[in-house]
């Protein structure tokens, strides 16, 4: 039986109010984030039905590990979110796994991939900077004038954007994005614009930062690979060494074959039904669900755009 999951809401400064549009009851009109699936100790998934309605997903995790193949890895190792951006997100970087675990009691690093849902006109994203060295951004930072060596990107709904670990970034405001990760919520703040939440300034941690920022200047060559099956349209986004991330557009009917053991799978766009050994479960906007190791028999039914993904 698929694991369905009640989402978790993260207040933030530069949050907002249009997870409303998912169906979601946020507790307030400063939410940046609704973490759809995870098991992270920030914000545990509690599943909503089932032999195991109540328990968390991490709990789930540890005492029934067949349920995901029996995974080798000691934590659940991704997560999937959605961030409302009202306001630019900080200018920040994520660390890879060696720095993450000599670092960060040994937690996972985060590379993640970023779906546009919205934007606004003209919005943009923060990818990456030109600068050649630690040293480069240093005396940038000291001047004043590092933002102006950033490379900003305007996006627009459909968009995808591959973030390894080590890459300095930002989502700006009047976005949207459905956001596959390392399961980690480690971020070190370079510039946060003076701004407070709760009447205090958030921490920066520029130390760290420099130190994992890539200065290779190059950014990750990622191109689609669409196909049709059975009349979907189908989008292999992003294959990598943490997750692959693929976009089903269902009209009808799809048999769906599990391509590993455990799926995280949630609904963006429409509604519809999945068919699991026989059992028959609605999906409308907002559902987030984990197909397990024993959900062998898979029909989705309806019109409706799911993003998939799995390591």
């Amino acid at each position: 039986m698929p694991l369905f999951l009640k989402p978790i809401f993260h207040e933030k400064v530069w949050g907002g109010s249009k997870l409303k549009t998912f169906g979601y009851n946020i507790p307030n009109e400063r939410i940046g984030e609704c973490w759809g699936i995870s098991a992270h100790p920030n914000g545990k998934s509690e599943i909503e039905n089932g032999h195991y309605a109540g328990q968390t997903l991490d709990q789930v995790w540890r005492e029934h590990r067949e349920l995901f193949g029996e995974f080798p890895s000691k934590d659940f190792p991704l997560m999937a979110k959605i961030v409302d951006a009202n306001a630019p997100l900080s200018i920040h970087v994520h660390p890879d796994d060696s720095y993450a675990y000599e670092n960060e009691n040994g937690q996972y690093g985060k590379s993640e991939c970023w779906y546009i849902i919205e934007a606004d006109d003209n919005a943009e994203i923060t990818i990456g900077t030109h600068a050649q060295s630690r040293e480069e951004f240093e005396n940038q930072l000291k001047d004043g004038s590092f933002e102006k060596y950033l490379r900003t990107v305007k996006v627009q709904p459909g968009d995808f954007y591959f973030v390894p670990a080590g890459t300095v970034h930002s989502i700006g405001a009047g976005i949207m994005a459905y956001e596959v990760m390392q399961s980690s919520d480690i971020s070190y703040r370079i510039y946060d614009y003076q701004r407070k939440l709760h009447n205090k300034k958030r921490e920066l941690s520029v130390s760290k930062a420099l130190d994992v920022m890539d200065y290779s200047n190059e950014l990750p060559n990622i191109a689609p690979q669409n196909e049709v099956i059975e009349n979907h349209n189908c989008t292999h986004i992003v294959s990598s060494d943490f997750f692959t991330m693929v976009k089903w557009e269902i009209t009808g009917t799809l048999n769906y074959m599990k391509p590993r053991e455990f799926c995280l799978i949630s609904v963006l766009e429409g509604k519809g039904k999945i068919i699991v050994d026989g059992d028959i479960f609605e999906l409308e906007k907002g559902t987030n669900f984990v197909l397990t190791s024993e959900d062998l028999d898979s029909v989705f039914e309806g019109d409706f755009t799911l993003i998939i993904s799995y390591i």
